[in-house]
């Protein structure tokens, strides 16, 4: 792979997509429409005829105020709105706002972020994560965070997508925030504010495919996509075309600089298939390097190919900062539920060293490279290029009933997991709610009508399989309607648990064992290099025993998941968990303890 410090940014040349205001003040609207031989701009009431390029892109330059209303005229009539729209009216179908990006006054404005080691990282639903569900008011949910011990917060996708509630995963408008979340100077409050606590900001991106409604770029610009080519949700972009490039690339920039985010993490990026000479991926990261400056930026994957590539060093560092482990995720939990149905099912056999491995050295098998011919092997990368999670969205409101895993397992068992995931070296993500172990369900939801609704319903058993089954006594008849407002209601986060004395007790663990990582685990993880981790050979059944080597020091994990005490190895260093006195010699059951050691 090639040093990408010589790498020219895309974007230092003119903003193709969206609004943009000329050197006289002027605001010139565009749209790339190659099927259409003329465009208008309908501005507030009152059609312009917009000028054709011959390249498939149409311009107008207007005096235009912010807070106009516009959409786009093609030839038979039709109205569309702005695929570059940075806020709507209302609903996808309706016109854009032209928006002041400077109508936000900054008050963080010295924020650099954190160093990727630091993070340890809560993902969160919007529309979920307060009764409210909008930006606003999950501000006033974050200063528990910082105080938890968390240090960045991940927004689930908030692309504007169709209807009122949902995932976000089939966004339509990539540059426009959801309007039932708020206005984008909502969510800028909202990231400013958890700056100001110490929290980094990550947004989930989805730039594999579009929402199944509302998009209407195939109309108009048909090259948009691949004829022929679809992925599991929809037609596979095109982003061998130019156009279609800056789109991507713009947009991540966009949320990058203008909303001061300090990362982003890619949706299911083995479905972003590039045959062109520099991988879009590529390109993303180089821009960012380019355009960002000082501040620490972090991108995330989630690659269920295993792809290496990415991750791997780089002069000025990796390009993509990790990936979100499911090996890890699948192993534990058919290690501790014994469920092995579905995606599950390869992970049946073996379990407990599948576990140890994913935890010591990453991934189980090689992967699929994305950007280039071959992938390091994953014991090469450091064990920071992993993020490792109990659950998170996807496996709980896939689940028949949207349980999570501290209400299905044995709750010293859970403790011990949860020892695990946060004294380990690889970055923790925990999903909303288990910080003060919620019993509110997450299910799966939508707000579609005729046909993709039907579709979507019948969906849904397929996906429960994967993730579980049914329970005894259920059935398919039994599962929600994804698109019942009553299946989103149930899925907010009930803040009443955090008060109860189980919760703050609870939530009193949660903060001691990041005060752990922070104070004798971060430090280590600057000096993190691949090759780090090995799997003890004389591991109890039922147990995890890791060392992890950085530098001159050792981190020693030792977890006790069996109903037996076991016996500790003899070379095991200063203790740093639990900390004061143990009267025992061995690791009760459902333990965990760890250690640091000079190598």
């Amino acid at each position: 792979m090639r040093d990408t410090a010589s790498l020219a940014s895309p974007v230092m040349r003119a903003q193709r997509w969206g609004p943009r205001r000329n050197a006289d003040g002027s605001i010139r609207f565009q749209l790339w429409a190659p099927a259409e031989r003329s465009v208008g701009l309908r501005l507030n009431g009152s059609d312009v005829q917009m000028t054709n390029s011959g390249d498939g892109w149409h311009h107008v330059d207007v005096w235009a105020p912010h807070g106009s209303v516009y959409s786009f005229v093609l030839e038979d009539g039709a109205v569309v709105g702005d695929p570059a729209s940075r806020q709507q009216v209302g609903q996808l179908d309706g016109p854009s706002i032209l928006r002041n990006d400077n109508s936000y006054q900054w008050r963080n404005v010295e924020w650099i972020g954190r160093p990727w080691e630091e993070a340890v990282i809560y993902e969160i639903h919007v529309g979920t994560f307060t009764p409210e569900g909008t930006f606003g008011a999950a501000i006033e949910r974050l200063p528990r965070l910082a105080e938890l011990g968390f240090t960045a917060v991940e927004l689930m996708p908030i692309a504007h997508f169709p209807g009122r509630r949902g995932w976000g995963y089939d966004g339509v408008l990539q540059f426009a925030p959801h309007t039932a979340y708020g206005s984008p100077d909502d969510l800028k409050a909202l990231i400013d504010a958890a700056h100001g606590l110490g929290l980094m900001v990550f947004l989930d991106v989805v730039y594999n495919h579009f929402g199944a409604e509302g998009n209407y770029l195939s109309r108009y610009a048909p090259q948009f996509f691949r004829m022929g080519r679809d992925t599991p949700w929809g037609p596979a972009i095109a982003y061998e075309q130019e156009p279609v490039r800056r789109y991507f690339v713009e947009n991540a920039i966009y949320w990058l600089i203008d909303f001061h985010l300090d990362g982003l993490r890619l949706d299911a990026i083995d479905q972003i298939e590039d045959s062109s000479g520099e991988h879009i991926l590529l390109e993303i990261a180089c821009a960012m390097r380019s355009e960002i400056g000082s501040r620490h930026i972090h991108l995330i994957t989630e690659n269920p190919a295993n792809g290496t590539d990415l991750m791997a060093d780089l002069p000025g560092g990796r390009l993509y900062q990790a990936d979100w482990n499911d090996d890890f995720h699948h192993a534990l939990h058919v290690a501790v539920t014994g469920e092995s149905g579905g995606y599950y099912e390869p992970f049946k056999r073996d379990t407990w060293a599948k576990l140890r491995q994913a935890m010591a050295h990453g991934y189980l098998k090689p992967g699929k490279p994305i950007i280039g011919d071959s992938s390091p092997p994953t014991e090469s990368l450091p064990p920071t290029a992993f993020v490792h999670f109990l659950q998170n969205h996807d496996q709980v409101g896939n689940r028949a009933r949207g349980d999570r895993l501290h209400a299905t397992v044995d709750r010293h068992i859970y403790r011990a997991l949860t020892e695990m995931l946060l004294l380990s070296p690889q970055v923790p993500l925990v999903f909303m709610g288990d910080d003060h172990l919620s019993l509110q369900p997450f299910h799966f939801f939508a707000d579609y009508a005729g046909a993709i609704a039907k579709a979507i319903r019948d969906n849904r058993p397929k996906e429960v399989a994967n993730f579980g089954g049914f329970p005894e006594g259920m059935s398919a008849a039994d599962l929600r309607d994804p698109n019942d407002h009553e299946t989103f209601i149930r899925s907010k986060i009930d803040w009443h648990g955090a008060a109860t004395e189980d919760g703050i007790a609870w939530g009193d663990f949660i903060k001691f064992l990041l005060e752990i990582r922070r104070g004798t685990i971060v430090p280590l993880l600057s000096q993190a290099t691949g090759y780090s981790g090995t799997v003890l050979l004389d591991t109890p059944d039922r147990c995890v025993f890791i060392d992890w080597t950085f530098g001159s020091k050792v981190l020693q994990l030792r977890a006790n998941f069996s109903q037996h005490a076991v016996a500790l190895p003899a070379t095991t260093g200063n203790r740093v968990y639990p900390t004061g006195d143990i009267r025992e010699a061995g690791l009760g059951p459902a333990s965990c303890q760890a250690f640091i050691r000079q190598s």
